[in-house]
């Protein structure tokens, strides 16, 4: 009896990944708005993209299109756009540079952890922490205010605008601490397995 052929789901035509494959198309938009001096533009195209990332994951939910493309390109995206736009905003001095510095400076550090993690024990797991997430939250928080601050100068926005660049520095240097804090742990225990034991 012939097999009846399974129809295959094609990760590049899913509703969520594009609407990841979208939000990174607006990122080189999104900072020349910025190089511009449109920070109106950059501000509602920053609005869309964030948009994006909330509606990928319901509908990868709804629609049962989870796909291993997705679990890595949307992070991705959300990591581009975020460092695009810091460095962009330094740039053009509405950001110090010291909290570029060490955004960038943390995101490095993970990559190189996640190496040493990958090469020691063999895992591909990387997951955000709770830190890691609170981090991402006052980042995008930071980058609306900087650029609503262009916009208005009203006095609300500069004390968002500040609280959100001190508590991305504290967060980014907490939330690093906590990835290498979580990798050490994983690169003992499995370290300490033995070979083909569950």
């Amino acid at each position: 009896m012939a097999e009846i052929p399974t129809t295959r789901l094609n990760p590049f035509r899913t509703a969520p990944n594009l609407l990841t494959l979208l939000r990174i198309c607006l990122v080189p938009f999104s900072a020349a708005a910025i190089l511009e001096g449109h920070y109106a533009w950059s501000l509602g195209l920053f609005v869309t993209a964030g948009l994006t990332d909330a509606l990928d994951g319901t509908l990868a939910r709804l629609l049962k299109q989870r796909t291993m493309l997705g679990q890595y390109l949307d992070p991705v995206a959300d990591k581009l756009l975020l460092s695009t736009l810091f460095l962009v905003l330094t740039h053009q001095r509405l950001i110090p540079i010291r909290v570029t510095a060490l955004v960038f400076g943390r995101d490095v550090g993970i990559l190189v952890v996640a190496a040493i993690l990958y090469a020691a024990a063999g895992r591909r797991e990387f997951g955000p922490s709770i830190f890691g997430k609170a981090n991402t939250l006052v980042q995008v928080s930071a980058v609306a205010s900087v650029l609503l601050h262009q916009i208005t100068p009203a006095g609300w926005i500069l004390v968002v605008r500040t609280v959100a660049l001190d508590a991305t520095m504290v967060l980014t240097v907490a939330s690093g601490l906590h990835y290498a804090w979580l990798a050490s742990r994983r690169t003992v225990t499995s370290a300490g397995s033995a070979p083909g034991v569950k």
